[in-house]
């Protein structure tokens, strides 16, 4: 195809503004796929992606698409996630493409996450056509929108186009605008071939299918390609386009997006934002490589059932085949036996990693309170990166401890500010400055340590401003903070499973409340159980479960005081003997309860 010819774009957007809407009227109108394929979230290839109406992976798609100029162009279309945990594969599709559709809900106007694409899509230097979706519904207020295109993205308003994708209106408009503003390839002088690695999948029969941008010169089958990062040299299989289907072609050009099959066996061979160049005539430098992705958040995963610990090592090795940003290593808890420690993007990452575990390979397993990286500067000078409270030090040997912080991009109607400023400072955070949208709208950026937001400040933020508000955060570096580890100990053991490490001004309450709910869990034994909070050797809370009491007077009626006197204290001795020696065994469910409802 001549490159004069091809437009590569994304469509980027707030979550459910209907980017996998519209890629799905774009394929219909193209006639890429027939009435016979058609079917509603088309790209969204996981039962996960279409139950929850999110997209987790970026899909690309070829189409061919006879202009109103008589010409016939080729259309190569990146579908992107939309949520923040997923930014990575955002920023990793942009870099394949020229131009970026941004979608805007027409009743929701401009959201968190819209703000942020578009600051990735300006930071890649894309051409960038607004579009204001969903101009169908009864709330729909197209000017508005215009309006806060202008002033929160920087847009020309007036270009914005109109559509509703579910209705299949403007789409027509919407390809002839990608064919005339979205420029083509730029092309290097050369025809040394440089193509950029954006994704890889693992097919079990072919091995690992990278997905391509070709910048200069050709790929075809039997070439013999290298790959820059590692230097490894393979013989290329099978190159072609998705339609959205994998559709052979003899080769990929300048411009085209594609994939390739070479005789790569493991994914850990292909990394993500590598440079693809020939093998004999190799490229003098590599393209500009995506950032490495770095987990944000750790949690242990544990199998319920002990013998399923070789199953599950199997199950996460195939998700990380396909899943460049999950990390794992192996770890043994005293409580819960062998898992691994696991590193994830953000929550949701996490939430779909379990979720996938479960459905796709029928594990069933508990995970251990999320938790993020800290940097811990020690009294000898070392530093150390800790992702697991059992690894902090102790508190003697600590100079000062670093949390990683956020600056949250918070939009919301102004009646809710206080509400949300209340929230913002109640997790430990800094309101650095607002914008005001429109009339009824402000964006709070604010800066919070990550740790307070990972377990419930999204759903308090949607509770709080009856579902309008949305976040949308980027990672701020780090910053000292006086951070504890706390220790949960049960008749005087500690529980690794639920230490945990926290702000020493919120200690107190956070081991009030997991006590408590311990309290709940914890089968009553013969003898009363303490169960406490602590930190540094220091009791901050405390909880007791009383004894079961057996009825030891029941046989005696009537008669001497003193027979009975004698059978209580005989008991009081037998439970004090029992204290010394006895043992709390916590019932799995109790765990897996406990770590359940964390939060």
């Amino acid at each position: 195809m001549d490159p004069a010819l091809t437009r590569n774009f994304s469509i980027i957007a707030h979550i459910d503004h209907g980017k996998t809407t519209l890629s799905d009227r774009l394929l219909e109108v193209t006639r890429t796929i027939t009435e016979r394929q058609k079917q509603d979230q088309l790209l969204d290839a996981m039962d996960l992606e279409r139950e929850r109406g999110i997209t987790i992976k970026a899909h690309p798609v070829t189409m061919a698409y006879a202009a109103r100029d008589g010409k016939t162009y080729q259309l190569n279309l990146l579908d992107t996630p939309g949520h923040v945990d997923f930014s990575y594969e955002v920023s990793r599709s942009l870099a394949a493409c020229e131009g970026a559709l941004v979608l805007v809900d027409a009743a929701q106007g401009v959201e968190a996450q819209t703000v942020a694409n578009v600051q990735l899509a300006m930071n890649q230097n894309l051409m960038i056509l607004p579009i204001i979706n969903k101009i169908d519904l009864p709330g729909a207020d197209p000017e508005k929108c215009r309006h806060q295109i202008e002033e929160v993205l920087a847009l020309p308003g007036e270009d914005a186009l109109l559509a509703s994708a579910k209705e299949g209106i403007g789409i027509e408009d919407i390809l002839e605008a990608i064919v005339e503003r979205v420029p083509p390839p730029r092309l290097r002088g050369d025809d040394t071939l440089r193509a950029s690695v954006f994704d890889s999948v693992f097919d079990s029969y072919r091995g690992v299918v990278s997905y391509v941008r070709v910048f200069s010169g050709t790929i075809e089958k039997g070439r013999r390609i290298r790959m820059m990062a590692t230097g490894n040299d393979y013989e290329v299989k099978e190159v072609g386009v998705f339609t959205p289907k994998q559709s052979p072609r003899p080769a990929l050009g300048p411009g085209d997006v594609g994939y390739l099959i070479a005789n790569v066996k493991s994914t850990a061979d292909v990394k993500i934002g590598d440079t693809v160049t020939d093998a004999r005539k190799p490229a003098a430098e590599a393209l500009p490589g995506f950032k490495e992705i770095h987990p944000m958040v750790f949690a242990g995963v544990y199998p319920v059932s002990s013998e399923d610990f070789e199953q599950l090592k199997l199950a996460i090795g195939k998700l990380q085949i396909n899943d460049a940003a999950l990390t794992f290593m192996a770890e043994s808890s005293a409580a819960l036996g062998f898992g691994f420690r696991c590193g994830f993007l953000g929550l949701l990452h996490m939430e779909i990693v379990l979720e996938r575990l479960r459905r796709e390979f029928g594990m069933d397993v508990i995970s251990t309170y999320p938790g993020v990286v800290y940097e811990v500067d020690k009294t000898n000078g070392e530093t150390q990166v800790i992702d697991n409270p059992l690894m902090l030090p102790e508190p003697q040997e600590i100079e000062e401890i670093r949390e990683p912080l956020v600056k949250a991009f918070i939009m919301l109607p102004n009646e809710y500010i206080g509400d949300v400023l209340q929230l913002a400072m109640e997790k430990r955070g800094i309101v650095d400055h607002t914008e005001t949208i429109d009339d009824g709208r402000v964006m709070l950026v604010c800066l919070l340590p990550l740790n307070e937001i990972l377990v419930d400040f999204n759903d308090r933020l949607k509770s709080m401003t009856r579902g309008y508000g949305s976040m949308d955060y980027e990672h701020a570096g780090y910053q000292p903070a006086k951070l504890v580890r706390m220790d949960m100990l049960i008749a005087g053991e500690p529980v690794d499973a639920f230490a945990t490490i926290v702000h020493r001004d919120k200690a107190a309450s956070y081991g009030r409340k997991l006590a408590a709910k311990l309290k709940d869990v914890i089968p009553r034994q013969l003898f009363v159980v303490a169960i406490q909070a602590a930190v540094g050797g220091k009791i901050i809370a405390r909880e007791s479960i009383g004894a079961m009491r057996k009825n030891v007077t029941a046989k005696c009626y009537g008669g001497d005081i003193t027979r009975k006197r004698k059978l209580l204290e005989k008991q009081k001795e037998g439970k004090k003997k029992m204290k010394a020696i006895g043992r709390v065994s916590i019932p799995q469910e109790a765990f897996i309860e406990v770590l359940k409802t964390s939060g």
